[in-house]
């Protein structure tokens, strides 16, 4: 299905390649209009790339052919869509707020999730007032939760995002198994006052236990009390929450049918939920269920999703972009380049069709990026003279929260503009104005007129939105994550599983008993065997 469109798109794109994207504005006075999708107060404009209605009006027949809108609704109707692993994915119904039922084998898990949502806002409540409490009756001041991928990205980035509404204990977050970022954190902490959020669906994660297993040694250091009482979990594992010692009202368990990178929504935002309080959280489901209605009812082509999703094809795989830059200019987003680094590149990273085959073409693009002018003064250099053209996703906000400082907003908003039309239009050696002759060290004139040259013809994409609200963040997260869904439904693979991070870490439980050893380890050979004995060596040292 869908094959003879992709040599079209190809032949096309080589007929009208050359046509300077400034050109293109020349000649539809409304490019602006015809090529960007609104929704309320976000606008996705997409007028700064190559595609014009006749590539668009293909990208649009291939979704169909390659049936998108039936993939989608099976997504949403619960039908095991992640069939390697013979499950639904469904976190769209963790942030449903319709009275619409959704079932999983003929099952409404609805009062399921309101449920759960009611003791999370109940237990977050508490932590927030005081309620619960340390042994001495104070009020928790610190909260900390120990995650890793998934269990961190998502909470830890939508945290830092909506700090102007916090106003719950202060928010931490470990993930790395090094030492030194517990460490450092906890130097900070008083034991007395620190609640500790185990996020570990089946809480054997070696990364997360490690941390935690590190977290109940130093409170037991630090306090004369039981130190399990000082932690939660979010956790479907109860036997093993039990035995480390957490009371079972403190444990907060999801569905297989929620995939780590998109858990946010659910027990995995209990820490979020601590910090903004549960009517902002809810704000947040409500955000994210906006966009989820957008995504299952509008047409193809008004259909932000599904068309920031076919840019992602038209880049990917007509243009031969290999990557895409990321570029909030909006400092709290600091951590969304991150966070989608993880949900695009672990969900469509794949060589392999959901019918068994390798895949034709490729799939995920490399996500990457900074925040707003930060990048400008690192790699904004290769994003204008590079000789790769990687296309950039921008991201800003018309209203500022620090209404003491509008001009530092001024020049944030004028910055973020600036530098999509200057990917766009470029400066030719014409444009500049005048010979640029230099004297070198060496005597030698040297003509810097081709140097401050610009190609130009660079695409780019600008997400707009009034104010970065919670409502505003989980439409971005989930606009996000559809666009994932509508890439991988258009490859045929599956956007859901995750087999890839599995070799790694079955390697690794076989060569921690290895470390530090210079004999039973020849087997391995090559250059592990020769780092294994230099780390010996270098320990004995």
């Amino acid at each position: 299905m869908g094959e003879d469109i992709w040599p079209r798109l190809a032949e096309y794109y080589e007929k009208t390649k050359d046509t300077p994207l400034v050109e293109r504005f020349n000649q539809d006075k409304e490019r602006f209009r015809h090529f960007s999708v609104p929704l309320d107060d976000m606008l996705l404009d997409y007028s700064k790339t190559s595609l014009d209605e006749a590539s668009r009006e293909l990208l649009l027949e291939l979704a169909q052919t390659q049936g998108l809108e039936d993939k989608r609704d099976a997504m949403f109707k619960g039908e095991r869509v992640n069939r390697t692993e013979d499950r639904a994915a469904l976190h769209t119904a963790l942030r449903n707020r319709s009275d619409e039922p959704v079932f999983v084998d003929n099952t409404d898990v609805m009062p399921c999730i309101h449920a759960t949502l009611k003791r999370m806002a109940e237990f977050s409540d508490g932590i927030r007032n005081g309620t619960i409490a340390a042994y001495d009756g104070a009020a928790f001041t610190d909260v900390v939760n120990i995650g890793i991928g998934g269990s961190d990205l998502g909470p830890a980035m939508a945290t830092r995002a909506l700090s102007p509404y916090r106003d719950g204990p202060r928010m931490h977050f470990v993930s790395n198994v090094d030492g030194a970022e517990i460490s450092d954190l906890l130097e900070q902490l008083n034991p007395k006052r620190t609640l500790f959020i185990i996020a570990s669906k089946t809480f054997t994660t070696i990364e997360t236990m490690t941390n935690a297993a590190t977290a109940k040694e130093w409170l037991s250091a630090g306090i004369e009390e039981n130190a399990a009482e000082y932690f939660a979990a979010v956790s479907t594992a109860f036997e093993k929450t039990t035995d480390f010692g957490i009371p079972p009202d403190r444990v907060f368990g999801f569905e297989d049918w929620v995939g780590g990178r998109y858990s946010v929504w659910g027990p995995i935002g209990l820490s979020l939920m601590i910090a903004i309080g549960p009517e902002q959280f809810v704000e947040f489901l409500e955000g994210g269920h906006e966009m989820d209605q957008h995504f299952r009812t509008a047409p193809l082509k008004e259909n932000m999703p599904v068309m920031l999703g076919l840019i992602g094809i038209w880049h990917n795989n007509i243009c031969g972009y290999e990557s895409r830059a990321v570029l909030p200019y909006d400092q709290r987003l600091a951590r969304l380049p991150a966070y989608l680094q993880q949900l695009d590149m672990e969900s469509n990273g794949k060589t392999v069709a959901l019918n068994g085959k390798v895949v034709e073409r490729h799939t995920g693009p490399i996500v990457w990026g900074e925040p707003g002018t930060n990048g400008q003064h690192a790699f904004y250099q290769l994003l204008h003279q590079g000789s790769r053209i990687i296309p950039c996703e921008f991201l800003v906000a018309a209203q500022s929260h620090e209404d003491k400082l509008p001009q530092h907003h001024q020049l944030l908003l004028a910055s973020c503009l600036a530098q999509s039309e200057a990917l766009m239009r470029g400066r030719t050696g014409e444009e500049v104005a005048e010979k640029l002759i230099v004297t070198g060290p060496t005597g030698e004139e040297l003509d810097l007129t081709a140097h401050k040259a610009f190609p130009g013809n660079r695409p780019s994409t600008t997400l707009i939105y009034r104010k970065l609200t919670p409502r505003t963040l989980g439409r971005i997260i989930a606009l996000y994550e559809h666009r994932v869904f509508v890439e991988g439904a258009i490859w045929g693979i599956n956007s859901f599983d995750q087999w890839g991070v599995e070799l790694g870490k079955e390697l690794a439980a076989c060569l921690l008993p290895l470390i530090g050893t210079e004999t039973g380890c020849e087997e391995k050979g090559g250059s592990t065997l020769g780092l294994l004995q230099t780390i010996a060596r270098l320990r004995r040292e």
